[in-house]
């Protein structure tokens, strides 16, 4: 007979009392209550993150929308759940969702750029995560591809736009 094991799960203010080494380059984010590594990005990663950031940015500040922010960020969703997107955007009427922990609710737009390391954990995992959280889009950035995938949440999941 096989007994059932039940795991624990990580909280968030269990993950902010972790200690890490200094000089370990990975970045860690919260996923179910499960440490998920991710090495640091590449240099493409990031001139990606900051020329779409600026774009981004740029429009919404001429239109005053709301705010932009980018990686490292933590996104506070659950007890169980802090992601850290590339690029989140806040609209003016949640702006109290950002603090000085990070981004405590739901984000409006959250992108992801996808890397050769992160293909299933941006596509299934993380896409699962915002999508029942109700982040309103999620943009999937391919650069092996060179397109964006935008997905809008309707009808309770993310349709392909």
């Amino acid at each position: 007979m096989v007994a059932d094991i039940d795991l624990k799960k990580l909280t968030v203010a269990e993950f902010h009392e972790l200690e890490f080494d200094e000089n370990d380059r990975d970045l860690y984010e919260l996923i179910d209550g499960e440490l998920m590594k991710k090495k640091a990005p590449s240099p493409q990663h990031q001139r990606l993150v900051r020329e779409l950031a600026f774009v981004l940015h740029t429009f919404v500040k001429q239109q005053k929308l709301g705010e932009v922010l980018f990686s490292p960020i933590d996104v506070f969703l659950s007890d169980t759940d802090s992601p850290q997107p590339d690029i989140v955007f806040i609209t003016t009427a949640k702006a109290a969702i950002i603090t000085h922990h990070g981004i405590e609710g739901v984000p409006d737009l959250v992108v992801e750029i996808i890397s050769p390391s992160s293909i299933y954990r941006d596509r299934v995992t993380k896409m699962a995560l915002y999508e029942k959280f109700v982040v309103a889009e999620y943009w999937l950035v391919d650069p092996s591809k060179a397109e964006i995938e935008i997905y809008t949440g309707q009808n309770g999941g993310y349709k392909l736009y």
